[in-house]
């Protein structure tokens, strides 16, 4: 998938493009029907599927009081996006420059133009341009002036609660713990990627050695407690791309209390020897094993890290 990070990188004679535009946060099964959908009409019209996009919730910039936690971050993203076998994706900064673009600059500008776009699909509650004025009704108008057609794909929504898929109904699952219903909605398992850096070391000392994420790392952190998942190794070299089974804390270590800031660490099952340190790694939740509590004492905590790995080892069959 080519990434382009703005219209001007964009070369001429890219197109035609049939361009599905969304914040995607965590490309959620509402956000992939919309890329299928843009997939089959490029299919129908010999045309590249390119997805645009932001590097920010546009609210962190309109209205940060009210800009809600993202699910993936920019690297994330991309990498999500591109699973989907897209072509392409445009990622805007979404600053007070593009903020202030009236809707018929955003569409000539962004869209008809660089991409020679000849369809674009949007779901319903698109807005666009300065103040959010611009929404589907709009864009048709415009694609009628600058020759492309206009599709507004439709919400997936749950058959008797009739409730959307959305990143808020995400976000609300994983705040909770529930990583499964999450998967659900997501397609894949809830995940978070950083740099494995050094920590207290504690988990070493006990027996239980793991790998600490750092504090800037991408993705959002469900609930405290214990998990079920998988560490993967980003890092170059023979054993890239390496899946681990992992027992997963997340939390502020309350047996011990002098964790400051809530963390993410991965214990691997049976690899006592690897050095992931400075290593990019992608930690999967793929079930809850227990929420996290303060033991009284090491002897009890070493105890029910033992029934963790145990329960671990069932739950993905490790």
């Amino acid at each position: 998938m080519i990434v382009f990070h703005g219209p001007d990188e964009v070369p001429a004679g890219f197109g035609p493009s049939v361009v599905a535009i969304g914040k995607f946060d965590g490309v959620h099964a509402g956000h992939r029907v919309l890329l299928e959908r843009a997939k089959v009409e490029a299919a129908a019209r010999g045309a590249k599927v390119v997805a645009v996009t932001f590097d920010r919730n546009p609210l962190a910039l309109l209205r940060p009081d009210r800009c809600p936690e993202n699910l993936v971050g920019v690297t994330q993203k991309l990498r999500l996006l591109a699973e989907t076998g897209i072509d392409a994706a445009m990622v805007l900064t979404f600053d007070a420059a593009l903020a202030e673009l009236e809707p018929r600059e955003f569409v000539r500008g962004i869209l008809a133009e660089p991409l020679d776009t000849c369809a674009v699909l949007v779901g319903n509650d698109f807005r666009f341009g300065r103040g959010g004025t611009g929404d589907p009704a709009m864009l048709e108008r415009l694609g009628e002036e600058f020759g492309f057609s206009v599709g507004v794909v439709d919400d997936v929504s749950a058959i008797d609660g009739g409730r959307r898929v959305s990143s808020t109904w995400v976000r609300e699952l994983l705040a909770v713990g529930d990583v499964e219903g999450a998967a659900k909605l997501l397609g894949r398992p809830a995940s978070v990627r950083g740099e494995v850096v050094h920590g207290l070391k504690r988990g070493r000392e006990l027996g239980f050695p793991t790998a600490n994420l750092s504090p800037s790392l991408e993705g959002f952190v469900p609930a405290d407690g214990v998990y079920a998942g998988w560490l993967v190794d980003e890092a170059t070299g023979l054993r890239s791309g390496t899946r681990y089974p992992a027992a997963i804390s997340v939390g502020t270590n309350p047996t011990f209390d002098d964790v400051p800031t809530r963390q993410v660490e991965a214990h691997v099952l049976d690899e006592q020897g690897i050095d992931l340190y400075g290593h990019e790694v992608d930690v999967q939740f793929v079930q809850r094993v227990r929420g996290m509590v303060a033991f009284e004492g090491i002897d009890a905590l070493i105890a029910q890290m033992n029934d963790d790995v145990t329960q671990v080892r069932r739950m993905l069959g490790a």
